[in-house]
């Protein structure tokens, strides 16, 4: 009797075990899809972006299910339910074994950080501003924005450093900016900037006639913006004379004016010097004038020394020239 009761209990036991392991093996391969994920590396596999429940061998096939490969930090790789299937099947795991549940497609990106064009310039006007390439810059204008800088694997925030680019133009200037991520460099972007500066100018405030002398209740100064730096040596030309007229609200270049010069009056009877300057050889003598003159004009003027009369011009510098 008792060899009986031990021989159930073990087909019982038997049975039992068989059970659970058949129940194990029919369990599926729970495989929940999210809508979107993002990971640190280019080569997606499900087990990086799914959660997967039920027999462990499945899972451990499961989760080394490629799912293709980023060529580009931006790329983005979408699949549906459909294709997850398919991938699973060329891995040996038939579809009735995998319950999928979750989004009904899932698209996958690559972990990265995106410094933009318009940052880089930001940082170049920063450092501009801070180091100003001329005293009287008012304003930085970028020829073009940079191309985004795409950094891949980055596991700290990125730091901008500025330096300033070798450039001989006056209205240009130009910033290489790059992207350091911790004490290493990554890339750089250069931005070129179009540079405008405060300036004055001198502008007539009514109608000046030639030779009209420039003085405050003539002209006005005006503050501009130019393409160019304002001149060292620039004056407000007071005392000038304009050599043409010149309409109110005009602007007044160098050429529009010249200094006064001295009237230069030879009176007749007067004692002047005569000067011949030929290649670098000066010969001087002193004269008697017989006539008035003024600078420019022609008289007539006795050698004292020789005693002969000489036609000779009156010079700016009140001496003479003999004409031959």
């Amino acid at each position: 009797m008792k060899n009986i009761i031990t021989i159930i209990m073990l087909v019982f036991t038997m049975t039992s075990v068989s059970g659970k392991a058949i129940a194990e093996l029919a369990k599926p391969l729970e495989i929940y899809l999210p809508r979107e994920m993002a990971i640190d590396n280019d080569a997606p596999s499900l087990g990086n972006v799914a959660i997967l429940r039920g027999d462990e061998s499945l899972i451990a096939k499961a989760e080394k299910v490629s799912l293709g490969q980023f060529s580009s930090p931006t790329q983005k790789i979408t699949l549906d339910r459909k294709s997850v299937l398919s991938r699973l099947v060329c891995c040996g795991i038939p579809a009735y074994k995998v319950k999928l549940s979750g989004a009904d497609e899932i698209t996958i990106s690559q972990q990265h950080q995106v410094i933009k064009g318009n940052e880089f310039v930001e940082k170049a006007v920063s450092f501009l501003t801070a180091n100003p390439p001329h005293p009287s810059v008012c304003q930085y204008s970028a020829l073009r924005t940079p191309q985004d800088l795409i950094l891949s694997d980055v596991n700290e925030m990125p730091r901008l450093v500025a330096n300033l680019a070798e450039n001989n133009s006056k209205n240009q200037v130009k910033v290489v900016v790059t992207a350091f991520i911790g004490n290493k460099d990554t890339e750089s972007r250069e931005v070129v900037f179009f540079l405008k500066y405060n300036c004055r100018r001198v502008a007539a405030k009514i109608d000046i006639q030639e030779g009209e002398i420039i003085s405050p209740e003539n002209i006005k100064v005006e503050n501009i913006i130019s393409t160019n730096p304002e001149p060292t040596d620039w004056a407000i030309p007071y005392g000038f004379i304009a050599r043409r007229s010149i309409p109110a609200n005009t602007a007044i270049a160098a050429d529009m004016v010249e200094e006064v010069k001295p009237q230069i009056v030879l009176k007749r009877n007067q004692n002047v010097l005569i000067k011949v300057d030929r290649f670098g050889l000066v010969v001087t003598a002193i004269g008697r004038t017989l006539q008035d003159g003024r600078a420019g004009e022609y008289i007539k003027v006795q050698n004292l020394s020789s005693q002969r009369v000489i036609l000779v011009q009156v010079k700016e510098d009140g001496s003479v020239e003999p004409v031959f």
